[in-house]
């Protein structure tokens, strides 16, 4: 399903990034990092109705030749970026929409940890197992 799965810190860094195949990997980080202006522009587009509607997904950033990038955020503003392959048309929005909430519950349980400091880079297992499960298919 997914090429590349990031978590982007509010002030846009990354917590996370991990892409397969490895050869290709500082194209999907350059890939990622342009997105994170489509997010902001949306996210500025939205204004206001983004906290009323509770609507964190974002959907398609922007397709390219090869991939769609996808993008979420959270409600403190740390940003979900996924590049899916182009190829793949039967992914749907809907499919989408369910890796985000999953990846984000997976985010969510990585923050509740006491010992996890906010901002850190994230190193969990089973943060690393929810991502390797969104691309396994692909593999």
């Amino acid at each position: 399903m997914a090429v590349c799965i990031a978590v982007i810190a509010k002030e846009n860094y990354p917590l996370y990034i991990r892409s397969i195949p490895t050869e290709n990997e500082l194209k999907f980080h350059y890939t990622v990092h342009t997105s994170l202006d489509v997010v902001d522009e949306k996210i500025s587009a939205m204004g206001k109705a983004l906290v009323d509607q509770r609507e964190l997904y974002l959907g398609l950033l922007y397709p390219t030749e090869d991939y769609k990038v996808y993008g979420y955020v959270t409600n403190s503003k740390v940003k979900f970026v996924m590049v899916v392959d182009s190829s793949n048309t039967a992914l749907r929005d809907n499919e989408i929409r369910s890796m985000f909430r999953k990846l984000h519950n997976s985010y969510t349980d990585i923050m509740c940890n006491p010992f996890y400091n906010p901002g850190d880079r994230i190193h969990s297992r089973a943060f690393d197992n929810t991502v390797n499960s969104m691309m396994m298919q692909v593999c």
